[in-house]
């Protein structure tokens, strides 16, 4: 058990790394965005949002990826089995339960439930981060 704690904690380390790269670099740019002239127009705050979001995505379909090499390197799921699928339902909290990990390695799924938990509801943060700042933007040019 304790293996599996520990591998799947530096599997979810790893996530947690990678999101705040991405996250640091989505406020950040999304901040100079919002400074363009072109905020005064409604089209261009929801493309900030849109661009927000779809990079956010590409991160969580990074982690899932990350979870699934660790699946296949640890041999965690049954032979002729999809790991890129296995990871999705873990990650998402989805839970199928169509497969199931080998026995030694049960915990891992709900360590990856747990690490897309946290990482979706920290994407929700800095999205809603990323609109309150593209309003008061706008707000600040005159917007209606």
């Amino acid at each position: 058990m304790l293996r599996q704690l520990l591998l799947g904690g530096i599997v979810s380390l790893g996530n947690i790394a990678i999101h705040a790269i991405v996250m640091t670099t989505v406020v950040g740019t999304a901040r100079n965005a919002l400074k363009w002239h072109r905020r005064r127009s409604q089209a261009w705050l929801a493309a900030v949002m849109v661009a927000t979001v779809g990079v956010l995505m590409v991160a969580h379909v990074a982690e899932v990826m990350t979870w699934s090499l660790a699946y296949t390197a640890l041999d965690v799921v049954p032979g002729g089995t999809d790991v890129l699928y296995f990871a999705f339902v873990n990650y998402t909290t989805l839970g199928y339960g169509d497969v199931v990990p080998v026995e030694r390695w049960r915990l891992l799924g709900p360590m990856a439930a747990m690490n897309g938990i946290l990482l979706f509801g920290w994407s929700t943060a800095v999205i809603f981060e990323v609109l309150r700042q593209a309003v008061r933007s706008h707000e600040r040019m005159g917007g209606s």
